[in-house]
């Protein structure tokens, strides 16, 4: 059994925790680390957090260590630049060569072998226990355990991030800011495929699924102490904070999330806008917002990713993902030898975008039906292996309060998980 979190803040209802509250959950941090070498893990701007309040608090409370460093957990997310990094942990260029001119922030360089310790490996005979029946032989052999050399040569680690229902994991949060966070391309692939092979509407908003597990596994190689702040955002305030061993304090988080984050509807939607906010800026994480509604639209149904701000499919992957396209599991693995040099985690992006579907007879069978609004123009879309819609002739207030036609409007989609109620 997990020991409770060290800490631990919830707000009653649909309330929102106050700045003392959320002050207090973090106390007990304070003096923990005295002269000791501690490295902080934290999101990038595609999610959802007060990080330029917590910044503040946690810097104050942790005054007493060796040195202090953020790293941004990227995973493949492009790195940000420095004004960028000073606008997410919310301080000035003045204050940063000030106040803040001790603390360092950095980038995690996932394709920067220099960067990247090996602490570990996941043998091919364990990945295939936890994969369970998921286990496919696409997933490889034995798994390196690699990770930022930051983490290995800190004295502490801690994890600093929301927890969310999750497309790949479940729940998010907890060691999956290790691994893919700031972790080498093998954990990143196949913690990825391995939740491709399970599917999204079989994992997302479950605790207990193989890819958690396998990302537990691979943390017990970890040599450095780790300490999660597992936070449960809600609007832009904080539900829940739960301080403690990465584990438990997790696990407590992914309770509330499963409170706060997911919406359950009595039957599923023929249509689904579902508009992705301005922090996805490319297609590779404005997906969300085909992941947290894929469970609550019916077979053959359409999901329109209204995103008008977006123009970039991934400045990482892009070239690959326009190789391949959008498409289900089922065709991957009937067509092996074509696409076997792509990275796992590409095709499991893929997948994951364009939905569960059927193989038969050399033809793919696509369960619902995925439409992009964006500035990707309808050629790329027709490449890419998706509808298209001019985002400029649509507007999403002709899908608003038609739920009982069996159409839904998501506005602010990608972090609130839509599912069908069971027996509906």
């Amino acid at each position: 059994m997990n020991p409770a979190p060290l800490s631990q803040a919830q707000a009653a209802g649909g309330a929102l925790l106050s700045e003392a509250q959320i002050q207090a959950a973090l106390e007990p941090l304070r003096g923990r680390f005295t002269r000791q070498k501690v490295l902080v893990l934290i999101p990038d701007h595609t999610r959802t957090l007060p990080l330029p309040q917590l910044f503040r608090m946690l810097v104050g409370i942790l005054d007493d260590v060796k040195t202090l460093d953020f790293m941004i957990a990227l995973g493949t997310h492009p790195p940000l630049d420095e004004a960028q990094m000073l606008k997410l942990v919310g301080i000035s260029a003045e204050e940063r060569h000030t106040t803040y001119r001790y603390v360092g922030l950095h980038n995690h360089a996932w394709q920067d072998p220099d960067a990247l310790a090996t602490v570990g490996v996941v043998p091919q005979a364990r990945v295939m226990e936890i994969a369970g029946e998921r286990w496919h032989p696409t997933l490889g052999g034995d798994v390196q355990v690699k990770l930022n050399r930051a983490a290995v040569e800190a004295d502490q680690i801690i994890i600093l991030g929301p927890t969310f229902p999750h497309e790949v994991v479940g729940f998010s949060g907890g060691a999956k800011y290790l691994f893919p966070g700031i972790s080498g391309p093998e954990m990143i692939n196949v913690t990825h495929w391995l939740g491709a092979l399970a599917t999204v509407r079989g994992t997302i908003g479950l605790k207990d699924t193989p890819v958690r597990a396998l990302i537990h596994e691979a943390a017990r190689h970890v040599p450095t102490p780790i300490t999660l702040i597992a936070l449960v955002v809600q609007g832009s305030g904080l539900a829940g904070v739960f301080v403690g061993d990465h584990i438990s304090a997790w696990s407590a988080a992914a309770d509330l999330s499963s409170q706060r984050h997911i919406v359950w509807v009595d039957k599923p939607f023929k249509q689904v806008l579902s508009w992705a906010p301005p922090m996805y800026d490319e297609l590779w994480t404005a997906g969300k917002a085909m992941y947290k509604l894929d469970p609550a639209l019916a077979d053959g149904g359409e999901l329109i990713i209204y995103a008008p701000h977006l123009d970039t499919v991934s400045k990482v992957h892009g070239k690959y993902i326009y190789e391949i396209g959008y498409h289900t599991v089922p065709y991957f693995l009937n067509q092996w030898e074509r696409f076997k040099h792509v990275p796992l985690g590409v095709l499991a992006h893929s997948t994951h975008v364009r939905g569960s579907g059927t193989w038969m007879n050399g033809q793919e069978h696509p369960r619902i039906r995925v439409t992009l609004a964006s500035r990707i123009g309808p050629e790329d879309c027709q490449r890419l292996n998706l509808g298209y819609l001019d985002p400029d002739t649509l507007n999403p207030e002709d899908f608003a309060n038609r739920e009982a036609e069996g159409v839904l409007l998501v506005r602010k989609a990608g972090e609130t998980l839509y599912r069908v109620k069971e027996g509906a």
